[in-house]
């Protein structure tokens, strides 16, 4: 494996991680009726779009190890509880870690899967895991604030916010 990452993956892979963190930092701050929100015309609560950001996170990272298929430890079910999300910050972490490990590795490899046609460049597969927890911090900012909770603002997990946060400025 290249030990070699371009200076521009590694904060996109850090800002991601970052903001996922500062997500569920602030999920775990809110009472556990949020999880049972959604936006207008999505039947998806925050708590399935936290399960699946996680989740999905989960399988990339695995199927970019060349291990894809069946997860070893699927999170069975969305919380219900926000005193459940410590773990599942914890589970999305360690996804989040790896799939910045995964952007080591230099493109050309394409991933594939039996159970999903997962037939991707490497890059490709990189690029949709930070577009996917983006879109759905950006859904369950949505929720919040449709249902009158303006606890997430995503101005405060954007990579200006994240620069600040690293001491890098803006």
């Amino acid at each position: 494996m290249n030990n070699h990452i371009d200076p521009t993956s590694d904060r996109l892979f850090r800002h991601m991680a970052w903001a996922n963190a500062q997500l569920f930092t602030i999920m775990q701050r809110l009472p556990d009726a949020v999880l049972h929100y959604s936006e207008p015309g999505n039947e998806w609560t925050v708590a399935m779009t936290l399960h699946h950001l996680v989740e999905a996170a989960m399988y990339l990272a695995k199927s970019l190890e060349g291990n894809a298929g069946v997860l070893t430890a699927p999170i069975s079910l969305p919380p219900t509880r926000i005193s459940e999300l410590a773990a599942l910050a914890k589970t999305c972490a360690g996804a989040d870690a790896r799939l910045h490990l995964a952007a080591h590795t230099p493109d050309g490899v394409v991933v594939r899967s039996n159970d999903f046609a997962l037939n991707r460049a490497r890059t490709t597969v990189l690029a949709q895991a930070i577009h996917h927890a983006t879109e759905h911090r950006a859904q369950i900012a949505g929720a919040l604030v449709a249902n009158g909770v303006t606890a997430l603002s995503l101005d405060d997990l954007d990579v200006w916010a994240f620069g600040d946060a690293e001491g890098l400025g803006a």
